[in-house]
């Protein structure tokens, strides 16, 4: 156990199940879960409060990439925000070891794009115009 090192998190992949097309990006966040919890008084009981777990909640994940122009995910994007026309699809991410094989794998599940914006425009700074796709999905459940 002494050589192990925790894996880094630059390498990894997100590919989407009814999208075609390699999609890299340069950050993915929401990757969490939490339990909701729910405070019951007890009659009699003035010390505390019971809480009781009720349910599960998954923030909206976030992705973050330079801008590609005509590219298919920002087309489903677009037909969702714009259109109204959602159509759900699950999400595979991996994190990847030094010979590009999956170490962990993240299966969201019925994601559609909820947002999707890019960062200011300014001519007093010569950086990349980053978009950023926001997705509500339903759950994920984790591979190792």
């Amino acid at each position: 156990m002494a050589e192990y090192y925790p894996p880094l998190g630059f390498h990894f992949k997100v590919e989407f199940t009814n999208i075609e097309g390699e999609f890299q990006f340069q950050s993915v966040s929401g990757l969490t879960v939490s339990l909701e919890t729910e405070e019951i008084a007890e009659g009699g009981e003035n010390r505390f409060k019971h809480k009781l777990p009720v349910k599960t909640s998954f923030p909206n994940l976030i992705l973050k990439r330079g801008l590609l122009v005509n590219s298919d995910l920002i087309k489903w994007c677009r037909k969702a925000v714009e259109d109204f026309n959602i159509t759900p699809t699950d999400i595979v991410i991996s994190l990847l070891n030094e010979e590009h094989e999956p170490l962990m794998t993240w299966n969201v599940v019925h994601a559609y794009p909820v947002k999707w914006g890019v960062t200011d425009f300014n001519a007093e700074e010569s950086k990349m115009v980053i978009e950023t796709i926001e997705l509500a999905y339903n759950y994920f459940n984790i591979q190792e």
